[in-house]
């Protein structure tokens, strides 16, 4: 699997290509915002690492720029540690935060839930038994595609875990702790609000109408759900 690596930090650059490279990764590297989008643009990456504070261009923009073209995992960089900060990544489409200083442990287990929640392994076929549809909306879980009134739908890995975890639930509401826990996995130390900013996207994607969404549904003071009607 290949992966994108950029920080203007060379040194640190350089001890992650290291170690993710003894883990049998591929790895190129960059440190510029800029750099990001242009070799994103063209290098077919599974995975990338992308620092928030960079010259140029900073990770937040990069990412939205990324973003306007793929929907690869994205993990975020970043010196700071406010919530703040934390929820601008999400909302620019990062998949996973980190806060440095961090062990590389620690970043090597991200990566590896990363690429095995995006199902990279397991490509699907047509006419997959995983596929699940309610009303205008479709998913295939080993395809991991996503349709809205038949036009495909392009979703970003976390986008797409929380809309096939609700699907596979109809009904079941769901507390913002309980989707991080389940979803994010028991790791994730984010703030609970980053369910929010998924949800909004999911229905400004899926839902015919944002506003009023038929299915991604609110239960209000309590949380998220998706209906069964």
């Amino acid at each position: 699997m290949k992966i994108l690596v950029v920080d203007d930090e060379k040194l640190l650059v350089k001890g992650i290509k290291f170690n993710l490279e003894n883990e049998g990764y591929t790895v190129d590297v960059g440190y510029d915002g800029e750099m990001a989008v242009s070799m994103a643009r063209t290098g077919n990456y599974d995975l990338i690492i992308l620092d928030l504070m960079m010259p140029k261009m900073d990770g937040l923009e990069a990412c939205q720029e990324i973003r306007g073209f793929s929907t690869v995992p994205i993990i975020m960089l970043t010196a700071r540690s406010e919530k703040a900060d934390m929820l601008m990544g999400f909302e620019s489409g990062a998949d996973d935060y980190v806060t440095k200083p961090f062990d590389i442990m620690v970043l090597k287990a991200r990566v590896r839930a990363l690429l095995r929640r995006a199902g990279l392994s397991a490509p699907g076929t047509q006419g997959s038994a995983t596929a699940l549809q309610r009303g205008h909306i479709a998913v295939d879980e080993e395809r991991r595609t996503a349709w809205k009134d038949g036009v495909p739908v392009e979703l970003t890995m976390k986008e797409f875990d929380l809309i096939l975890f609700l699907m596979k639930n109809p009904g079941r509401v769901y507390s913002r702790e309980a989707l991080l826990d389940l979803v994010w996995g028991y790791e994730y130390q984010g703030d609970t609000r980053t369910v929010d900013v998924h949800i909004r996207r999911l229905r400004e994607k899926l839902e015919l109408d944002p506003a009023h969404p038929d299915y991604i549904a609110t239960k209000w003071g309590v949380g998220y759900y998706f209906s069964e009607k």
